[in-house]
């Protein structure tokens, strides 16, 4: 049963203003859904956001970080200001949902909810903009290019917050797996860093039949990965959280021929930048030291891609007290964990006190699944969220 159903405060004025057209921001779901956008490549999206948001009565900024948004809209004379982040991106996977609104855009698809995010704060923002009951400075920033881990970065570099300065920033993500509504809240590391390594070991290829005439860079490679499990196991702490995945590997094209070389591709993940570090110290070292034991070489391009996302203390109790008010206990998931993904919202946090949270998408695939599908029914209790987070901060006597 949805949560919707089970929540005791039904005459809540905010939860029958967004039902009222509630069936409109479905269908802008299902409509951005359908005409998916790859990183900084967003222009239709953009653009529908923008007019919406102009339509409502936002000042509305454009072509931050190419095709980003932020929409302003003032009350009062209140110097409070809070931001309210949403990704627009999509990724670059062939869609196998069936949808009748399936993407039309071939090997693109809106595959982690990116485009129900969207749509949670556009429902927001139209109840704000007509109904809202606040004193102080709304900011709504539409981000691109998340999925890269770039769009966060190049829209504060482009003076994000010097020209839209806030004082709290917040985001929120749908998780398939946590039931249908259900807020989940973290304090401290939520999500983790993500780094990526390109290792090449270079060796001397030959004949299959002749292998001591070669350096087989294919046996060097896999004493490599073997070894890379001791990372984790014997050079971070047991109390400590690393994940190191060897997702892709490339090497040669025939049976009898040992290759010149070999290529893997890594990602390393960690809640502590202590860990991080050792991460980037420890990889290269043994990619090194195990090609030089078979006579080989390595290549090594590391790659640092973005921090863990740590939440504010205060913010997310804030947070989490907002969901317990205006939803109910039982919108709140109990003892929710940080998840091991990563998030570019974690630069936000660098520049802002603020907290990214997680609402349930129910049982749906997992997120970039060529069959996943973002749940509708979170549209709802996700705007209205938004809607008394915003009020609640932006009043007289708050902090």
């Amino acid at each position: 049963m949805d949560i919707i159903a089970q929540n005791p405060r039904s005459n809540d004025p905010v939860e029958k203003g967004i039902a009222a057209y509630l069936d409109e921001i479905i269908a802008l779901r299902h409509d951005l859904h359908q005409y998916p956008e790859l990183a900084f490549q967003e222009l239709r999206t953009s653009k529908l956001v923008a007019s919406h948001l102009s339509a409502w009565g936002y000042e509305v900024a454009t072509g931050i970080a190419g095709t980003g948004v932020v929409a302003t809209l003032r009350r009062g004379d209140g110097k409070k200001r809070i931001g309210i982040r949403a990704d627009m991106d999509a990724l670059p996977i062939e869609e196998a949902t069936g949808l009748a609104y399936a993407s039309s855009n071939p090997g693109v698809m809106h595959a982690c909810g990116h485009d129900g995010h969207t749509a949670i704060l556009l429902a927001a923002a139209r109840y704000l903009s007509e109904n809202g009951n606040f004193n102080g400075t709304l900011r709504l920033i539409f981000q691109p290019a998340e999925e890269i881990g770039a769009g966060a970065r190049k829209m504060i570099s482009e003076g994000l917050f010097e020209r839209f300065p806030v004082d709290a920033v917040f985001g929120l993500h749908n998780w398939p797996g946590v039931p249908t509504g259900k807020f989940g809240f973290v304090a401290g590391p939520a999500m983790a860093s993500v780094d990526k390594a390109i290792i090449k070991i270079i060796g001397k290829g030959g004949h299959g039949a002749e292998p001591h005439r070669t350096v087989d860079p294919v046996l060097a490679s896999a004493s490599f990965i073997t070894a890379l499990q001791s990372v984790v196991s014997r050079n971070v702490d047991p109390q400590e959280m690393a994940v190191v995945t060897v997702g892709s590997i490339h090497a040669g094209s025939a049976s009898n021929v040992i290759p010149e070389s070999v290529e893997m591709q890594l990602t390393m993940r960690a809640y502590s930048e202590i860990v991080r570090q050792l991460l980037r110290e420890r990889i290269p070292a043994l990619a090194h030291a195990q090609a030089e034991s078979f006579g080989a070489e390595a290549d090594v391009n590391y790659r640092l891609g973005f921090p863990a996302l740590v939440n504010h203390a205060g913010e997310t109790e804030f947070a989490s007290r907002v969901a317990y008010d205006a939803l109910g206990p039982a919108a709140i998931e109990k003892d929710f964990r940080p998840r091991t993904a990563s998030e570019d919202f974690a630069f936000m946090l660098q520049a802002n006190p603020g907290s990214y949270l997680f609402v349930g998408n129910g049982d749906s695939a997992p997120l970039h699944s060529a069959h996943y599908n973002f749940n509708d029914a979170i549209i709802a209790p996700a705007a209205r969220y938004w809607v008394r987070l915003a009020e609640t901060f932006l009043t007289d006597d708050n902090g």
